[in-house]
């Protein structure tokens, strides 16, 4: 089973709502910046891919389930495991937690497009090797 990669993220005004909770579609810039993060940490950068190649990532899907409310200034853990790996697109499992409280789930699919025509390619060699050897060493080992 994949260990995940943590992201830390704290809850500032903006993100929250008229009832002082986090407005729920915030949510999903909290993921979108953690998946970055997991491509910065194994050595992807998005700017690179569409300067050398013109390819990007966008989200194909979202699922989420939201279980408890957050609130201005928590910290929160943004956790994100790689369900699956395609030619063309990665599917994470994400969630938010405030210390051990769960407070959403998702499921999201993003899959590796040609910008220039929003078409669906191959995610590059270089970049998806990086990207299952990063994968690879968060690996646990199976006793």
């Amino acid at each position: 089973m994949p260990s995940a990669f943590d992201w830390t993220v704290r809850v500032y005004y903006e993100d929250t709502d008229a009832g002082g909770i986090v407005f729920y579609a915030n949510y999903l810039k909290f993921f979108e910046r953690a998946r970055t993060e997991w491509l910065r940490a194994a050595g992807v950068g998005q700017q690179d891919l569409l300067d050398t190649g013109g390819s990007g990532f966008v989200v194909k899907r979202a699922s989420l389930d939201y279980h408890a409310p957050a609130r201005l200034d928590d910290v929160l853990t943004i956790r994100t495991t790689v369900e699956k790996f395609g030619r063309a697109s990665i599917e994470f499992a994400q969630q938010a937690w405030k210390g051990e409280l769960l407070l959403t789930s998702a499921t999201v699919k993003v899959g590796c497009v040609d910008i220039a025509t929003m078409r669906p390619r191959p995610v590059p060699a270089g970049a998806a090797d990086k990207m299952r050897a990063h994968h690879a060493m968060t690996l646990q080992p199976t006793e």
